[in-house]
């Protein structure tokens, strides 16, 4: 007797937790071909609402962090995809029908950028000043460092040098 294949059925991601849709209603997710690859909760204006409250209650918190802890944070972001780039490929490849080199090449980017902004994250603290209400804003100028790229204009890609 075959199995019937059971497709999961994805929820919200809201503050933390992952609640149905206030409207319990889903969506089809097909991939290149046509075929079902999964449902998706479909959000409400509430839920949305419910989004931006969670995101500005957030916001403080994260804020208070030090520059450096948000790089760490991003940085282990950008770690755990790494860990699990070949189901990322198997998902680019199943859901757009691309060959496995591109679905490679989109993971790899999306890698490098999040290395790219856990490294800048305390750096343009040290550029820009640092918040702190007892030894004011400081900047260190001291020591230049080359900064590479930094902006890509699309579609055309202009790069520009401190």
């Amino acid at each position: 007797m075959a199995r019937i294949d059971v497709k999961k059925t994805y929820k919200l991601y809201i503050g933390g937790d992952f609640p149905r849709s206030e409207s319990g209603r889903t969506f089809v997710v097909n991939d290149a071909a046509g075929n079902l690859l999964a449902n998706a909760a479909q959000a409400s204006r509430k839920d949305a609402r419910d989004a931006v409250v969670a995101a500005r209650k957030a916001f403080g918190p994260w804020s208070a962090r030090t520059a450096y802890n948000r790089g760490q944070v991003v940085y282990r972001i950008a770690e755990v995809l790494e860990g699990r780039r070949d189901q990322f490929v198997a998902e680019l490849r199943a859901s757009e029908g691309i060959t496995a080199a591109k679905a490679n090449a989109y993971v790899d980017a999306a890698i490098d950028r999040l290395v790219w902004y856990a490294g800048w994250a305390d750096k343009i603290t040290q550029v820009v000043g640092s918040a702190n209400p007892v030894a004011g804003p400081f900047f260190n100028i001291s020591s230049p460092e080359p900064t590479g790229v930094v902006a890509v204009v699309a579609p055309r890609v202009r790069c520009w040098r401190w």
